[in-house]
Formats: structure tokens, C-alpha cells, sequence
């Protein structure tokens, strides 16, 4: 069972967690929310995490002073849609509206944030829904149900019965981005593997593929400092 302890002041969270399967204690500094996790072997003791975490105290801030700062949905704050810059903003309307520049929230700012979540992910639900069949019908491989989610280990999935799970904050990312998972999780639906017959099928889905792969790899756990 997993535990949590605190390093130093300001102190930190650390998850220890044993494992029958580590032979050395493992450090790790989650890029998309910043958690702390150490592994143990079974036998180590809470004293020789301690010490080791005491050890690593500065590499360990120094990969939180590089996370990305947290932005919290409220009027005022901007927040990418389809990977272009939206103000959202405070007006008399009855609904959400999303524009070229702004995404307009009704009065009420303490609901802003889940105003504009509930926008989002119908907005990438019809995105991902739209590239999906028009991969799926490339393929002539049917898939099943569209599940979305908001996960944070990965970005897609395709199951062996062909459903389909997506994370919503696709839709923060440019359009290509959004448009290679669903590229790349309809592939699935021929090989569920990741040989070289499954990049040949996502090449001839996506022949530029590449390019918001490494985009999703650099950036995308930044689209999880958004908050609502």
C-alpha cells in the first residue's frame, strides 16, 4: 500500500511505494501534475527513503521550479482552443460561446471554469467523432463507441472489441495534434501493436504524422495546467 511522507520546508508530498519487482529505489518527478513518487524494494526501510529523498532534495525542486504553472479558468485567464489563444471572457449571454479570439462565459465567474470544461468536451467530442470516421472509413475498419476522458498516462486507446477512448484535452492542442491520435488509435483497430505494420498503416492515414507526435512529446503535458 502506498504512502505518503514530506521532505523539507516548504515540504514537498512524496508517494512511497514498495515494489517485490525493484532492486533499487526509483525517483520520479511527474511532467504533467508535478507528483513525487519514490519506489522501494520491499525491504527498505521508511529511514533510508528519508535519507535518499534527503539526498535528492535539490534535483527534486528543481524539476518542480520547472513545471509549468497552473492556470485556473476564470474571466481574465487564456487558454488555447485547437491550439489557438482564447481569452475567456465575462459577458450578458446565456450560453457559452466560443470565438475566433475569446470564449464569452455568462455572468457568474465562480462557474466559468466548468462552463468552458462542458464546452470543451463537446467540442472534442465532435472532433475526435469527425477524424475518427474519417480514418475508420480510410481503414474500412469499423470502431465501436467514442468513450473521453481525462486522463493522464496517455492520450488515446483503442480496445480489441474497437471502442475508442480519448482524452478531451485534445482539443487545447492544434488541430494536427488531435488528428494523429485519432490517426494513431484507429491503426489500432488493424494492429493492435505498435510494429512496423502499425506505422505503415498510421504513414497512409497520416503521411505527416511525425511532426505532432513530437509536438504531443514536447508539449502536451503542459495542457494539463489548465484547470477548471
Amino acid at each position: 500500500m502506498a504512502e505518503t511522507i514530506q521532505l523539507g520546508e516548504p515540504p514537498i508530498d512524496v508517494t512511497l511505494k514498495h515494489s517485490a519487482q525493484a532492486r533499487r529505489m526509483s525517483l520520479r518527478v511527474s511532467g504533467v501534475d508535478g507528483r513525487v513518487s519514490l519506489t522501494l524494494p520491499r525491504r527498505a526501510s521508511l529511514r533510508e527513503a528519508q535519507a535518499f529523498l534527503r539526498a535528492k532534495e535539490d534535483w527534486i525542486r528543481g524539476h518542480l521550479d520547472r513545471q509549468p504553472e497552473t492556470t485556473w479558468i476564470a474571466p481574465g485567464a487564456v487558454i488555447p482552443v485547437e491550439g489557438r489563444p482564447r481569452l475567456v471572457a465575462e459577458t450578458r449571454t446565456r450560453a457559452v460561446k466560443l470565438l475566433e479570439d475569446h470564449i464569452l462565459v455568462p455572468p457568474g465567474s465562480d462557474k466559468a471554469g466548468a462552463r468552458v470544461r462542458a464546452l470543451l468536451k463537446t467540442l472534442a467530442r465532435d472532433r475526435l467523432a469527425e477524424a475518427s470516421a474519417r480514418y475508420s472509413t480510410q481503414l474500412g475498419r469499423p470502431f465501436g463507441k467514442i468513450t473521453l476522458r481525462d486522463t493522464r498516462s496517455r492520450w488515446g486507446s483503442c480496445t480489441s472489441e474497437g471502442n475508442l477512448m480519448y482524452s478531451w484535452r485534445l482539443i487545447l492542442a492544434p488541430v494536427e495534434v488531435l488528428d494523429y491520435v485519432a490517426a494513431h488509435e484507429v491503426a489500432h483497430l488493424v494492429e493492435m501493436n505498435h510494429s512496423a505494420a502499425f506505422w505503415g498503416n498510421v504513414e497512409s492515414l497520416m503521411p505527416e504524422y511525425k511532426a505532432p507526435r513530437h509536438w504531443l512529446r514536447t508539449h502536451g503535458s503542459g495542457l494539463h495546467r489548465f484547470q477548471f
